[in-house]
């Protein structure tokens, strides 16, 4: 219990408590009480130990949790990045990481966005590797999906995709080459396929490291992208919300538009608008860069 006296003006009704330095707490243990003064107690969670406490021990939980903690900068992510971490990457558990925690990397925030998302997923070679997913908080740069509104191809047939020089494929570059050997490379179902109704109709299997999201990962459902009237198709490996976008509604938002890699029609893919609305333009719209990726650890 705390030691309490008139001048620490308690007022439940206003739903606020004043207390000062002197005011100690005391903690029961194996060892007896132990004085703790409110200023270290609050110091402590200050200095977020509750958060790598409760990490220890409840694994998986911490998924359920935003936290938002700066966890190093450097000019690569093993610059960056500290061997725990690496190792609690690497093993699974995850201690000491929480959704919304972030490196700066060569310049770029990456954001913790979810843990084993891809785990098991993929076709022949499924991906059985733990690890973190990252998404860049600012744009890698603007760029439109083709030369001209159209879907032909979907998100594999997009210049977006096959262009060497896009603003994705820069971006892969910079990733690659910042992350190394911490990059992993996965299986992904992507649609190359646009049928006569303007909706992405067949997909085939790819060995994927950084892509555009889809609507899914992002609002948790599909908004613009529709299926095919034939077969119903919007297979994606990509199926669940991000726990980033569903703890932290507002890191959807950034207040900049950027590209979502779903077919809305025959010249139209899914965006995500400067305004916050789930949107889509023409595929030669200029519009943001953001993807989403996996890094293991060692």
């Amino acid at each position: 219990m705390a030691e309490l006296t008139e001048s620490h003006a308690i007022d439940l009704n206003k739903g606020k408590i004043f207390l000062d330095d002197s005011v100690v707490i005391y903690l029961n243990g194996e060892n007896g009480s132990q004085k703790i003064s409110v200023k270290e107690f609050f110091q402590t969670l200050a200095d977020k130990s509750l958060f790598n406490y409760v990490s220890t021990y409840i694994g998986y939980g911490m998924s359920g949790i935003y936290r938002g903690a700066n966890l190093g900068s450097g000019d690569t992510f093993l610059d960056a990045s500290t061997a725990e971490q690496r190792a609690s990457i690497a093993n699974g558990t995850f201690k000491g990481l929480f959704i919304g925690d972030y490196w700066t990397v060569n310049g770029v925030v990456y954001r913790i966005a979810d843990f084993n998302y891809w785990m098991r997923s993929g076709d022949y070679d499924f991906f059985n590797t733990n690890h973190i997913v990252l998404v860049n908080d600012d744009n890698f740069g603007i760029g439109s999906m083709n030369d001209a509104s159209i879907t032909t191809g979907a998100y594999l047939g997009s210049k977006m995709y096959i262009d060497p020089s896009s603003v994705l494929n820069t971006a892969k570059i910079k990733i690659a080459t910042d992350f190394g050997s911490f990059l992993a490379t996965h299986r992904l179902y992507l649609p190359n396929t646009v049928d006569d109704t303007g909706a992405q109709s067949v997909g085939t299997w790819v060995d994927s490291t950084a892509e555009l999201m889809n609507e899914p990962m992002v609002y948790g459902c599909f908004h613009h992208a529709k299926p095919t009237s034939n077969t119903g198709h919007l297979h994606t490996c990509d199926k669940a919300q991000l726990a980033l976008f569903r703890l932290n509604p507002s890191m959807v938002n950034l207040r900049y538009g950027y590209w979502l890699r779903d077919v809305a029609s025959f010249y139209e893919f899914a965006t995500v608008y400067l305004a916050g609305t789930a949107s889509c333009s023409g595929a030669s719209y200029l519009s943001g860069v953001r993807v989403a990726f996996p890094v293991k650890g060692e």
